[in-house]
């Protein structure tokens, strides 16, 4: 059966634009004064009281030509906005609401009246929960921030909003799709990710927007891919058993022997403070000496020769072998030689004083 609710619409020309917000007049509210009174209130900071107190007379007038009273409590510190009998657009007390919202968290007077236009929302960001140390809080809310203010300016420029980053909190005013990727930019930021790869994917869909011919195309293909890959993060050890060569028992393992069940088997628990203390002494003396010797074979090995080989396969070692041997013999044959000498130089000498003993007796 086809559809009878599609019927040609005279009024619906191409010229209209459906996404125009046409302003709320008293004209159009047919019914009348609101049955009931709505009411909002917000407490503010001690420190915003002296500039609210002067700005006040400001804020009522702007909230006069929608016929919403609001009032000032210094004694609680509380903002309230509520409808009269004058209100004649409904949303103009929640605008009234983001209003007060807006000055307790800082926002400038000129800049918060902004909100009461209709193409205009806020949006309040909670970011002190989403980090919970506070070094490392402080840290990533600067990044928004950016060195000399420069990367809120470029975020600013590029959404259409305005951004105020106060406390715990960023206070964004601005239209929706701007509220909805500045909000997407500072969760990610909390989430350690830097505001600047934002920056530069609005920069490009700004660019690739001018280009009719990519109206109907998709833009991943020129978006830069920043999304870290998910590796896993599970815990690998350091030494992993092979259970396949184990053999299989119904029996659990035999539980590991404590510290002192080994001081009992080796019979170290029975010694005395002393005794334990000269054992320990001598054990690190022991280490110490074994270390030392390794040391000094490791300061031989520096000074010993390395070994060459020639070219008939004759090694250095054998050539030297037989210089030792030849050096032996000639030692050899020289000791024989003075040995010989030495026996003449005594029998000499022996003639000498026999010769001496003789002319001495003759002399007498």
């Amino acid at each position: 059966m086809p559809s009878t609710h599609k019927k040609e619409k005279p009024w619906d020309t191409g010229d209209i634009d459906k996404w125009k917000v046409e302003p709320f007049k008293p004209e159009d509210n047919v019914a009348g004064n609101f049955a009931e009174e709505s009411s909002f209130a917000t407490l503010f900071p001690k420190y915003r009281e002296v500039y609210l107190k002067e700005a006040w007379p400001v804020i009522t007038r702007a909230l006069e030509k929608h016929g919403i009273a609001c009032t000032l409590d210094l004694v609680e510190g509380s903002m309230i906005v509520k409808t009269t009998r004058k209100t004649f657009d409904p949303a103009a007390i929640l605008k009234a609401r983001d209003l007060i919202k807006l000055l307790a968290r800082s926002v400038p007077v000129q800049q918060a009246l902004k909100i009461l236009e209709d193409d205009m929302a806020c949006d309040i960001i909670k970011i002190r929960n989403q980090v919970r140390n506070k070094e490392r809080f402080v840290k990533r809310r600067q990044r928004i921030l950016g060195p000399s203010g420069s990367t809120l300016k470029a975020l600013e420029l590029l959404t259409s909003t305005y951004i105020l980053v106060q406390g715990n909190t960023v206070a964004v005013m601005g239209p929706y799709k701007g509220l909805k990727e500045v909000r997407r930019i500072i969760n990610d930021c909390m989430a350690n990710i830097h505001p600047i790869y934002h920056i530069k994917e609005l920069m490009i869909k700004r660019e690739l927007a001018k280009d009719p011919t990519l109206a109907h195309e998709s833009w991943d293909r020129f978006l830069p891919n920043f999304r870290k890959r998910t590796l896993s993060k599970r815990r690998v050890p350091y030494k992993v058993t092979d259970k396949s060569k184990k053999v299989y028992t119904p029996f659990p393992p035999a539980p590991e022997k404590s510290k002192i069940d080994k001081q009992i088997e080796s019979g170290e628990y029975f010694l005395s403070k002393e005794a334990k203390a000269r054992a320990q002494k001598e054990e690190i003396m022991e280490r110490q000496r074994a270390k030392r010797e390794e040391k000094m074979l490791d300061r031989q090995k520096d000074f010993a020769p390395p070994e060459e080989v020639n070219g008939d396969g004759d090694t250095e070692k054998a050539k030297k072998k037989e210089k030792k041997k030849n050096k032996r013999k000639r030692e050899s044959d020289i000791d024989g030689e003075v040995d010989g000498e030495s026996s003449d130089r005594k029998e000499k000498k022996k003639k000498k004083k026999k010769s001496k003993k003789e002319d001495a007796s003759g002399e007498e």
